[in-house]
């Protein structure tokens, strides 16, 4: 059964957790976007390093909670992509555009849900 929500950002979370993702932070956007409830982020430092993240996400999202991605936006050697779960969207990123982008900064009226260790 798919879940949704808060179950499904903490489910990405945990799953770029176990495949050592860096600076891993689910925001709850519902009220601020009309794109989407809740918002995941997290960074890798080298390409080998993203895909892994996004396979790892991909892969054990879709053997704990049974959902797939609707979209995938970007490619890893652009150095950002974004999984779109409809109600989640993840944002897996490089650092340095990560540290650039700052889209912790962008999205700041969110509040933030603390991401239990893997």
């Amino acid at each position: 059964m798919a879940k949704h929500g808060k179950e499904l950002a903490l489910a990405c979370a945990k799953a770029a957790a176990e495949i050592q993702a860096e600076d891993i932070r689910v925001f709850d956007l519902r009220g601020l976007s009309s794109l989407t409830d809740f918002m995941v982020v997290c960074s890798g430092g080298s390409m080998p390093h993203l895909r892994a993240i996004l396979r790892d996400v991909r892969g054990h999202v879709d053997d704990w909670t049974g959902a797939k991605p609707a979209n995938a936006e970007g490619r890893v050697d652009s150095r950002w992509v974004v999984l779109d779960y409809i109600d989640v969207m993840v944002h897996v990123m490089h650092e340095e555009l990560r540290e650039f982008y700052s889209l912790e900064t962008l999205w700041g009226d969110a509040k933030e849900i603390e991401v239990p260790e893997a």
